[in-house]
């Protein structure tokens, strides 16, 4: 199964996408969209929502998984982020590709083991999780995180309807 994960933002955009057999996960490819500040908000958008399409067109995913949003005490950097997302999850739906949604200390638990890790620990999990994968980035990073707590969820999922069946 081809799972892509994002960690949006309105400067950069994580992307990363692995395959998942069972309880084996491998690396395909991650990256990161940046749009320039300088640029008018609208076609900022744009160009993250047609770089977002060409991926999944490229990838073919059959499952995403997207970061949640954290307020902070900056409301306009909020806002941005949270329009940013709407563009992640909008490509998504366009593209007919169901998508997960993760709070990042979930994510941090599931990749590190405490849901209050640093970056630099999601970093370094994400290569030992998947060998030989060079990260684009730190948002590459936490997007490869987003799709190896994915994984591990629809694993969970598929493991307990067996049990219940």
């Amino acid at each position: 199964m081809i799972l892509i994960g994002f960690d949006p933002g309105l400067g950069t955009t994580g992307w990363g996408v692995i395959a998942a057999d069972g309880n084996r996960l491998s690396h395909v490819a991650n990256g990161q969209i940046k749009t320039e500040p300088s640029m008018e908000l609208s076609r900022r958008l744009y160009l993250l929502h047609s770089a977002l399409a060409e991926i999944i067109r490229t990838y073919r995913p059959e499952g995403a998984a997207v970061e949640e949003v954290l307020g902070n005490s900056n409301a306009q950097s909020t806002l941005k982020l949270g329009q940013a997302r709407g563009v992640v999850l909008l490509a998504a739906a366009l593209a007919e590709v169901s998508v997960g949604e993760y709070h990042p200390s979930i994510v941090k638990k599931a990749v590190v083991g405490t849901g209050g890790a640093e970056k630099r620990q999601v970093q370094a999990m994400v290569k030992v999780l998947l060998p030989g994968a060079k990260l684009s980035g730190p948002d590459a990073a936490d997007a490869l995180a987003v799709a190896v707590t994915h994984a591990h969820h629809l694993a969970s999922a598929r493991a307990m309807r067996r049990v219940v069946a």
